[in-house]
């Protein structure tokens, strides 16, 4: 078995030139099967040791810097080109605008991700020694490039490595504590540990493996440890309409959309429920300019009843019109409604970054209307609503840890969304699980509505207590989960994964000490 090991191993090493990013790409390939809606963990578990093997290869030949860069960037794009392979989905909503620009996204969004994989490698390189020290090198390098991912450029950290325990939310208990991005470090870690049985060295990934089986066992426990409290005197109505997109915008279907989402509403008895969900855009028309839909809002409203709902709005200044994505809040008795804008957009969906350039080439931004979004100013608590204090977040806003609630913490987080952009299967689940791992960090539970996707009530520890599932109408309806008890990384933040790194660059000098 060693000696069979040894010769997988060497052969990894000794490949060179294009066979070394044909195996980068493909370790990289293979380790997006970690993520949902497969949840195949030990595949990304994989793709690490055998990167770091590929890199053990370019680092005993010339120029190791550059080989090492690309072997990261063939790494990471083959991941991103299979773990987002449903980003072409939003250009086949209207082809005759957008079709022509589908291969150039599904191409070129993993190929500018692949840069910080690149970035990782070669300067993993640079302080690249033989030994264990290796393995906490690349997975420091890495994990702060996974950082980097999430910040830079208004961020993208979607399919981070610690979403690669989807099959086990008993591990992802921990991100409570040392956040997602802290859990990455340690996957991505444990992964590489175990590159080192290839060389009959089997200390460091038995000693990571157990602290994994601690993690999920204490994971196990939590969970297992209490039921689920709810809020007294509050009851959900959570709709989903369940709108192809193509209708979703058209003229020819919005008093059906309109009339859906109210029949929807008002299926069963309103007797009992207090705040009633609408997806993002659920309205298909701007509310401010309907006075008809404004009054059917206020009768939905009239018995000590809220209404949350995503809409577009548009708001003038002189000559100057701003066009926003926003989530209204309909206070019980038709009081005036909190406005809520969305401040994380959506590149080339919801504006276009250097709109006058791309709109002489015919890039025009996927959704309907020629007026960019403007963004809003940050997150927002809102109270007086007849339920505790929520936190609102648009679509994919979910995503960000650590910048999900202001600095007065919520009572609880409602996330609406269309996920209809995002496809019929890899797409949503990936968006859903990732609104699962935030409501345990944040010990908060997730009311989420859906157009269409995964709508659903998610308690403090990423329980699911009621769900409506993909590409299906109804509505549900449910207690609202009570929060728990601010988290460590509630309060802290990433503070437990910069504990880590600066843990990891201990480990790794006095590796290197010990090997001189």
């Amino acid at each position: 078995m060693n000696h069979r090991l040894r010769r997988i191993g060497d052969y990894l090493r000794m490949a060179d030139g294009w066979r070394r990013l044909a195996f980068a790409f493909a370790a990289g390939a293979g380790s997006a099967l970690a993520f949902a809606p497969l949840n195949f963990f030990p595949a990304l578990l994989a793709g690490y040791a055998a990167l770091v093997l590929l890199l053990d290869g370019a680092a005993a030949a010339p120029r190791p810097l550059r080989r090492a860069a690309l072997t990261g960037w063939a790494f990471a794009f083959g991941q991103f080109l299979i773990g987002l392979h449903w980003i072409g989905y939003p250009f086949m909503v209207d082809p005759s605008a957008h079709l022509w620009q589908m291969p150039f996204a599904i191409l070129l969004l993993p190929a500018g991700l692949g840069l910080f994989g690149a970035l990782a490698c070669a300067a993993a390189m640079y302080f690249w020694r033989e030994g264990a020290g290796r393995i906490f090198v690349l997975a420091i390098c890495w994990s702060i490039c996974e950082w980097l991912r999430g910040h830079i450029l208004t961020g993208f950290p979607w399919n981070l490595s610690a979403y690669g325990w989807g099959a086990s939310f008993g591990i992802l208990q921990s991100t409570a504590v040392i956040g997602a991005y802290g859990l990455g470090f340690l996957t991505i870690l444990l992964g590489a540990s175990f590159a080192e049985v290839f060389v009959s060295r089997w200390r460091l990934p038995a000693l990571l493996t157990a602290l994994f089986a601690l993690f999920w066992l204490g994971g196990d426990l939590r969970l297992s440890a209490e039921k689920v409290a709810f809020v007294p005197g509050v009851q959900l109505r959570i709709v989903q309409p369940d709108i192809a997109q193509r209708e979703k915008d058209s003229r020819d279907f919005m008093l059906r959309n309109w009339e859906r989402l109210l029949d929807l509403t008002t299926r069963a008895p309103l007797k009992g429920i207090t705040q009633i969900v609408w997806p993002e855009d659920a309205p298909p028309f701007l509310l401010q300019a309907s006075p008809t839909a404004l009054e059917e809002i206020a009768a939905l409203t009239a018995d000590k009843r809220s209404l949350i709902t995503g809409a577009q709005r548009l708001t003038r200044n002189g000559d100057d019109i701003a066009a926003y994505n926003s989530l209204y809040i309909f206070r019980p008795g038709g009081r005036t409604p909190y406005i809520y804008d969305k401040f994380h957009l959506v590149p080339f969906g919801e504006y276009l970054p250097f709109a006058k350039a791309l709109h002489a080439i015919g890039v025009t931004k996927l959704t309907a209307g020629e007026i960019g979004f403007s963004a809003g100013d940050g997150p927002h608590t809102y109270s007086d609503i007849g339920a505790p204090p929520v936190g609102p977040l648009i679509c994919y806003e979910i995503i960000f840890p650590g910048a999900v609630t202001a600095k007065q913490r919520p009572g609880w987080l409602v996330n609406v969304t269309n996920d209809a952009w995002f496809g019929p299967w890899a797409g949503p689940r990936q968006h859903f699980l990732i609104a699962r791992v935030r409501a345990i960090e944040e010990g908060l539970p997730v009311i989420r509505a859906a157009n269409t996707g995964i709508s659903a009530v998610i308690d403090p520890k990423g329980r699911i207590l009621a769900m409506i599932g993909l590409n299906r109408m109804g509505f549900l309806d449910a207690g609202l989960p009570a929060a728990l008890p601010a988290t460590p990384y509630a309060r802290f933040g990433d503070a437990g994964f910069f504990l880590l790194l600066i843990l990891g660059v201990i480990i790794a000098q006095e590796r290197k000490w010990r090997r001189k």
